[in-house]
Parts: structure tokens; C-alpha cells; sequence
């Protein structure tokens, strides 16, 4: 019989569960709210789904993907202000004790790179970088199949990276696609619709993301220049504007970046909204 386990990726306000199987088959899919981990309540609808999933099937192991920094106990050291109360949470502990399955749980940039090497971009390279592109910017570097955390758990925090005095900002505030959001608010036109008439050749929607991704590759240059990984793996909803988008931040990386320095390959993740619950388990297959 097929080993099956189950993966959880939480987010800032869902958690999307899905039943996987050792060939990386995913079924019986679902999402409740987190609804801000009010008394704990993702950590109560981990265990109880998890306690229906085990009733309906025999299950090998329990993955966790989870927004916030994650300490090697798999408890969550630090999560923002969009999940409140959840720094400290012992995931791994409290559904390994309950339920005697082994769990892996992971940070969700990291888990979206593991499922990019299991089945993704990152799936025949020794080592791989992925930064995720959305309201903030998140990094992950796995090298030789060992994901690189740091001493303390906080390595790879690049949306802190390249703080500028003058404008008391860090990475992620001139990176993020929250940015570009806001720098096309005035336009009254989404992120979509620029790409889409910048494509046509719409210069005003070209040259402010043009100026957004100039930013981008500022973050990607230095990341190549420290890690020198094999493929550099661009996530989050704004990668699916494809080769155009890497195009252009391949075009400001270059000048950037000395000559024959760049040798890493860009490349959009595969998997999509799959990678973090691919990523989750990860560890059993």
C-alpha cells in the first residue's frame, strides 16, 4: 500500500491541508480560516483535522508548512503580527504527542523550495535559492540537499537586507509586490493589468514596473554574489508573468552584478500554490 501522509500549509490567514502520497499525489484538498489564531486556534485545527485524516486513513507522517521563523524543535521562534499569539507554539511536539506519527515541520519559503526540489525547477541541482516575491520577501537556500538556516534560525531574513538611511526602509518596503501595488494605485489599474499592458507596449505601466524591478534585482544580485546557487527560484503570485519578468530582472542583474560573476540561471517555480504542502512532507519521501 501507497504511504500516505498529511500537509498543512499555514498561512497569515488559511490553512490549506491536502492528503499526499509517496509518488506526490494530492487529494481530498481543503482550507478553514486561521482566523487569527485566536486561543490558539490553529494549532486546535491542526490536531483537528489531523484527527479526522487518521480516522478516514492510515496515515505515515504529518507535514507542516507555516508562515513565521522555525526553530530545529519545529515550535515557531517568531511569527508577525498577522498571526497573533503564535510565536512559541510547539507544533511538532504537541501533534507528535498526540498522534505518535513523526512530524516535519518547516518555515513556508522554505517548505515552497523543498517541493521545487522534489518535484519542481530545483528538482536536478545541488544548490538552489528561492525568494518569494508578495507583501513581504522571503528567502530560502538549500545546498547539497540540506536547507542552510543559520546558527540561530534567522538566516535568509532578505526582506531586511540593503536598509537605506535616507528613507528608513529596508528590501522588502521598495521590493515587495505590496510596493508595486501602491505605485500603481494612482493608475486605479491592478498588478495583472499593468503587466498585461506593459506587454503591449503601454510605456507608463512598463516603466514603473521597470523602476519596481530595478529594486528586485538590487536584493537578487546580492544573493547571487553570497550563495553563487545553481538557480535562483522566483515564487510568489507576480512569477507568473514568466519569462517577461525574468527578462527584466535578468537585464538589472547584469549591470549589477561584475562581469562573468553571473552564472546562476533564473527560473520561475513550478509547482505554484502545490510547492508548500509538497514541500511539508518533504522530509518522508
Amino acid at each position: 500500500m501507497s504511504k500516505q501522509f498529511l500537509a498543512f500549509d499555514v498561512g497569515g490567514t488559511t490553512i490549506k491541508y491536502g492528503l499526499v502520497d509517496e509518488n506526490l499525489n494530492i487529494s481530498d484538498t481543503g482550507k478553514v480560516d486561521t482566523k487569527h489564531n485566536e486561543n490558539g486556534f490553529i494549532l486546535k485545527q491542526l490536531t483537528t483535522i489531523t484527527e479526522k485524516f487518521q480516522k478516514d486513513n492510515y496515515l505515515d507522517g504529518v507535514g507542516v508548512s507555516t508562515a513565521g521563523i522555525v526553530g530545529s524543535d519545529g515550535a515557531v521562534l517568531y511569527a508577525g503580527p498577522t498571526i497573533p499569539g503564535y510565536q512559541g507554539t510547539a507544533i511538532k511536539e504537541e501533534l507528535e504527542n498526540k498522534f505518535k506519527l513523526p512530524v516535519f515541520v518547516v518555515n513556508d519559503v522554505d517548505a515552497a523550495l523543498l517541493g521545487e526540489k522534489i518535484a519542481g525547477v530545483a528538482k536536478n541541482v545541488d544548490s538552489a535559492y528561492c525568494v518569494a516575491l508578495g507583501t513581504g520577501i522571503g528567502g530560502s537556500y538549500l545546498n547539497h540537499g540540506i536547507l542552510n538556516s543559520g546558527s540561530h534560525a534567522f538566516a535568509n531574513s532578505v526582506g531586511y537586507i540593503l536598509y537605506d538611511e535616507k528613507s528608513d526602509t529596508y528590501y522588502e518596503q521598495r521590493a515587495s509586490t505590496l510596493t508595486l501595488e501602491k505605485n500603481l494605485k494612482p493608475y486605479n489599474v491592478s498588478v495583472i493589468d499593468a503587466f498585461d499592458m506593459a506587454k503591449g507596449g503601454m510605456e507608463t505601466y512598463r516603466n514603473i514596473i521597470e523602476d519596481w524591478a530595478h529594486e528586485v534585482a538590487a536584493g537578487l544580485a546580492n544573493i547571487v554574489l553570497l550563495y553563487d546557487p545553481e538557480v535562483l527560484v522566483i515564487g510568489g503570485a507576480v512569477s507568473q508573468q514568466g519569462d517577461f519578468l525574468i527578462d527584466m530582472f535578468h537585464k538589472h542583474m547584469s549591470k549589477m552584478i561584475p562581469e562573468g560573476l553571473f552564472k546562476t540561471k533564473l527560473a520561475i517555480a513550478k509547482l505554484t500554490d502545490k510547492a508548500q504542502l509538497l514541500g511539508a512532507i518533504s522530509q518522508f519521501v
